[in-house]
């Protein structure tokens, strides 16, 4: 490839915050639209009739994030990251428009679908950029707020949503996302000064294509199978299945054989990387199924307000923020990571653990507890593989890797949203149906009643009947999070046998000779803006660099 810059940027620490805040503001809108529908999900569903098929909302978000993800590293790799970033922001926030404006839930989970092919995008651009400007061994300190940026969205998004139903429309939950979308663009437009490139090897569609496929039939098969109108004994989830091997095999075949793929298969000969990556696939598994059921737990099981529920993530966000800076502080004064995904793990068990007595009756100010250790477990690990991750590449692959250890995070988050999602609300379905049958319902009216509950018609009915529902979603919810511990133990062994290796004092850009660091760069600034004749003086002597500095680090 050709960079298409004449002279190499200049990385002074002024520059390296103005380009960090457009990732934040990218970040922000992308992790924000995670969480908004959870505490709105109830209300949506009820209005627009999908009950049974709610958990679509969420996984068509994150089937559409997972399968982009791969192309947005691979692409920033190849051809820059700065339009990339812009068209991500501009995709997310055209759909939001639609996602506002469906008239019907099919309609909505269509535009979900759209909006995550731009948040997988603004995920992933957001944290290679940084590896580009920023050595690893000072990247915690970045890492660590984008980490936090997600505990902020956990609980404003879900604050955010409730406060739309309580006080406005489901709609709002998309409007918002308007002007931030717009002011997120203008800063990047402005700010995000980055070398654009051309590639010289052949794009990998065929690997995109079958990425794609396999991805698809994944999340497909997973969900037709714990599904109860389908099940694992449909032939249409054996066909899903079938094709997601298929699709396996033919991935694999193509990436050996072309000339720049999409997921190089060396990565998976990289001990580290392997690991980190599978820490980061276990820990999605647990993650997200969580997050994204806990706030209608706390609506329907304990008749909280959509607002309060949503504020009663607080403690999570208080937690995970406060933990994903500090532990990027402490990796970047000692070089050390390793006993932090060990600690991550151990605290996210012992809330998935308390999260499984969770009853219509559990005090508030307990299971507010139970959501500070969860969050806090969660902020020592998550920006902490990604680290280890693009640590252990060489700079020209660090969109790639980054993109491929958030891909399995994705893949193990949408498996995880739609096999325990199904899990949820198939046994959601039987209980309220027996509880509206049980009220004197036909099965054509129980059916109709289950399909259409949502908080304001929880509260309008008798209460028996009332009681009833609460006592179907504490005993369909609670008992999921068993089956969510057993990843988190994977991840904990993960963690245990992680490999402690250098960070490296490079910045990517610097190391592919696209950009000046550290003190020169602060030095060729100074000069530049001191100097009477023209700026070509000040990128002089970048020319004069040793062949060291050029180098390229050999994977680690």
């Amino acid at each position: 490839m050709t960079i298409t810059s004449e002279a190499p940027l200049l990385l002074t620490k002024r520059r390296i915050w103005i380009i960090f805040g457009a990732l934040i503001a990218g970040m922000l809108l992308s992790s924000l639209d995670q969480t908004i529908v959870s505490t709105a999900m109830p209300t949506i569903v009820g209005q627009l009739g999908g009950v049974e098929h709610q958990v679509w909302l969420t996984t068509a978000y994150l089937l559409a994030t997972t399968i982009v993800m791969p192309v947005y590293g691979k692409f920033g790799d190849v051809l820059g990251r700065r339009n990339l970033f812009l068209i991500a922001i501009a995709l997310f926030t055209l759909a939001s428009v639609g996602c506002a404006f469906a008239g019907d839930f099919t309609q909505l989970v269509a535009w979900r679908a759209v909006q995550g092919l731009g948040g997988g995008g603004l995920m992933i651009l957001s944290q290679a950029i940084i590896a580009d400007i920023v050595p690893a061994s000072e990247r915690g300190k970045y890492l660590g707020p984008l980490g936090a940026v997600f505990g902020l969205s956990a609980v404003g998004g879900p604050l955010l949503g409730g406060f739309f139903v309580d006080h406005l429309t489901w709609q709002w939950a998309f409007y918002i996302n308007i002007p931030v979308g717009i002011i997120a663009f203008a800063i990047a437009w402005f700010t995000l000064r980055l070398p654009s490139k051309k590639a010289t090897q052949p794009i990998d569609i065929l690997g995109v294509v079958f990425l794609s496929a396999f991805t698809t039939c994944l999340i497909f098969f997973t969900d037709f199978g714990g599904d109860s109108a389908h099940g694992w004994d449909a032939i249409e989830t054996w066909l899903f299945g079938a094709g997601l091997v298929v699709a396996a095999l033919l991935f694999v075949l193509v990436e050996a054989r072309a000339k720049d793929p999409i997921i190089p298969l060396s990565l998976f000969r990289n001990p580290t990387f392997i690991n980190a990556t599978a820490i980061g696939l276990t820990l999605g598994l647990g993650m997200f199924s969580a997050i994204g059921f806990v706030p209608t737990f706390l609506q329907m099981s304990s008749g909280t307000s959509a607002a309060a529920s949503g504020l009663l993530m607080l403690p999570m966000m208080v937690g995970l923020i406060g933990t994903s800076i500090i532990s990027g502080i402490a990796i970047t004064k000692t070089g050390k990571y390793k006993m932090f995904p060990i600690l991550g793990t151990i605290l996210t068990a012992l809330a998935m653990v308390a999260m499984t007595t969770l009853a219509a009756e559990t005090p508030i100010w307990l299971i507010c507890v139970y959501l500070f250790v969860f969050g806090a477990g969660l902020g020592l690990i998550m920006q902490v593989v990604v680290l280890v991750s693009q640590n252990s590449v060489a700079p020209s692959m660090i969109g790639t890797a980054t993109s491929t250890n958030n891909y399995f995070r994705e893949v193990g988050a949408a498996l995880g949203v739609a096999v325990f999602g199904t899990i949820f609300t198939t046994r959601l379905t039987a209980n309220l149906t027996e509880v509206f049958a049980g009220a004197g319902a036909n099965a054509t009216d129980a059916a109709n009643a289950t399909a259409s509950i949502d908080p304001q018609t929880l509260n309008a009915l008798p209460d028996a009947v009332r009681d009833g529902v609460v006592a179907a979603y504490a005993d369909a919810l609670a008992p999921v999070f068993w089956y969510l511990l057993p990843f988190i133990g994977i991840a904990f062994i993960l963690a245990l046998v992680l490999k402690q290796i250098p960070l490296s004092d490079v910045a990517g850009m610097v190391a592919r000779g696209e950009a000046v660091g550290g003190a020169e760069a602060e030095a060729l600034e100074a000069a530049h803006h001191g100097h009477t004749g023209s700026g070509a003086s000040a990128a002089a002597p970048a020319d004069n660099r040793s062949d060291d500095a050029r180098k390229e680090p050999e994977p680690r």
